[in-house]
């Protein structure tokens, strides 16, 4: 189904069902945002930290875009409660020049490609039954584990990617487990969607080399355990996962394709995505775990300061497989330190985190059951097993983590869309680096938020640089928000990169909104 059904269905969803839900109360509040987005560069693309980790809206040199959107809350407070809200984005994007093979001329030739002129940004109906929540279409998803304004980007659900769309299930925040008394608390979600970005890759892919993987689905879960908020230590532990399942993989070679592999996307299929295993009808996935499965182990110690602030410190360990599940890949993960102030000041907020995938379980990936055959009907002769080779993000039959080139887990592994060659795949996940954030507030009626971050990156387990690629990048913003005028936003950034990795490049951002609600 292409992105433009997704966004129709989506919205006949939104109209339909916020029709027929009654009020809960005499009226109905409806917050609106309504804004213009103007960003300017000297590159393809614009600065990492203005594109990054905002869900995809504004990624190339030069853009003028108009955004509005209108949201009515659900009342957690209330046992019976719904929500709904409505997200568009619209406007002049610059282009960019990708590869595309020309079986005719027998070359690569250059065509160019823009983002959507309109489209469909969110568009959800929800509703809540105690501490449980159903919602419907596409709305943006929060783990709540790092800190969004301030953080590199979460592992599996960074933000960074636009929503997909589908249904989920779960626990509104943290509820109290039975018989604990309070002293342990449970979060989770589950969900299945579909990012509605084949045409996006049909138009990206090279046609020359690698595979490009369409109609496919995804699914996204999560759950977490903490320990009493209301204690000065605060413990917890979780796990995300997702997966990429069924859908079409063709596969190319010197710009000839020599295989096509349709997944099964049945019953049997949606609960190897939920728990994994192996079936299918091709032979990969009767050997592998069935579909992309990616995730993360998080941990996070809080404490509270006798000044009102908070420290946390927090750990996010990758998973692609047994290996990871198993902690088999070292030190590798997202280490962070946190302070939140709970009040206003030079510094309300600052991150510090250090992101490190060199290990990937290894190099090698050998399991002695894959070789299987009429003399060997238990596998290969060697019983060893060498479950290494992650290769974070990446997949044999799926074309990588993202959508529509935008890394759906930590925008510090180099996104897609940056591949002007038309390979879409990940080509720099093996890397390390670490991160600064800050925020504070500058009198009373103006913020800053400042972002520092530097990678080194060695290319992929499987396909290295010869010499290692680096980049930093830094973005200062101020925002200011009148107390004559309440509602209003204007806001400024500035931002380089600097290195190998994305080139030298310089740019900057001006947006103005506007909020305010009504009732009827």
């Amino acid at each position: 189904m292409t992105s433009f059904k997704l966004n129709i269905w989506c919205l006949v969803a939104t109209i339909v069902v916020s029709s027929i839900i009654p009020a809960a109360a005499d009226s109905i509040a409806v917050d609106y945002s309504m804004g213009v987005t103007i960003n300017t560069g000297g590159n393809d693309f614009a600065p990492y930290h203005i594109a990054s980790n905002r869900r995809g809206t504004v990624t190339q040199c030069h853009s003028v875009l108009i955004s509005a959107a209108l949201r009515h809350e659900m009342d957690t407070t209330l046992r019976l409660s719904w929500g709904a809200g409505i997200e568009a984005w619209g406007g002049y994007s610059s282009s960019v020049s990708y590869q595309r093979y020309n079986h005719d001329d027998d070359a690569m030739t250059t065509h160019s490609q823009h983002p959507a002129r309109v489209w469909m940004q969110q568009a959800w109906v929800e509703g809540k039954y105690r501490g449980a929540f159903l919602t419907l279409g596409m709305k943006d998803i929060d783990p709540g584990f790092v800190n969004r304004c301030l953080s590199s980007g979460d592992l599996i659900m960074s933000g960074n990617a636009r929503a997909p769309f589908g249904a989920r299930i779960g626990f509104i925040n943290f509820q109290n487990v039975p018989f604990t008394r309070g002293w342990v608390q449970i979060k989770g979600e589950l969900g299945y969607y579909r990012l509605g970005d084949s045409k996006w890759l049909e138009n990206h892919y090279n046609y020359f080399n690698g595979l490009i993987t369409t109609n496919y689905w995804f699914n996204y879960k999560n759950i977490y355990f903490r320990t009493n908020p209301s204690k000065p230590l605060v413990f917890t532990i979780g796990m995300q996962a997702a997966s990429q399942f069924g859908g079409t993989a063709t596969y190319y070679t010197g710009g000839v394709m020599w295989q096509e592999v349709k997944m099964k996307a049945d019953a049997e299929a949606f609960w190897h995505a939920f728990i994994p295993g192996s079936g299918g009808e091709n032979m990969s996935d009767r050997i592998y775990v069935e579909g992309n499965h990616v995730g993360s182990w998080d941990f996070a110690l809080e404490y509270k300061l006798h000044s009102g602030g908070k420290l946390r410190g927090y750990y996010q360990s990758p998973l692609e497989d047994g290996s990871g599940i198993g902690k088999l890949n070292g030190f590798d993960g997202l280490w962070g330190l946190e302070y939140r102030s709970d009040r206003h000041g030079v510094v309300t907020g600052a991150v510090a985190e250090f992101l490190t995938m060199m290990n990937q379980s290894g190099p090698l990936h050998f399991a002695y059951k894959d070789f299987t055959d009429e003399e060997h009907p238990t596998g290969s002769d060697i019983s060893a097993s060498a479950t290494g080779g992650d290769d974070y993000y990446n997949n044999y039959c799926y074309d990588g983590y993202h959508n529509r080139g935008m890394a759906i887990g930590s925008p510090m592994v180099k996104s897609p869309i940056y591949n002007t060659d038309g390979y879409l795949r990940f080509t720099d996940n093996r890397l390390r680096g670490f991160h600064l954030g800050l925020m504070g507030d500058i009198g009373s009626e103006v913020s800053y938020r400042a972002l520092l971050s530097w990678r080194k990156s060695f290319g992929t387990p499987f396909i290295p640089h010869r010499t290692p690629l680096t980049g930093t990048s830094m973005m200062l913003e101020a925002t200011y928000t009148p107390h004559w005028l309440q509602g209003l936003e204007i806001k400024a950034q500035l931002a380089h990169d600097h290195g190998t990795l994305y080139g030298d490049n310089t740019g900057a951002l001006f947006s103005i909104y506007y909020n305010g609600n009504f009732s009827f």
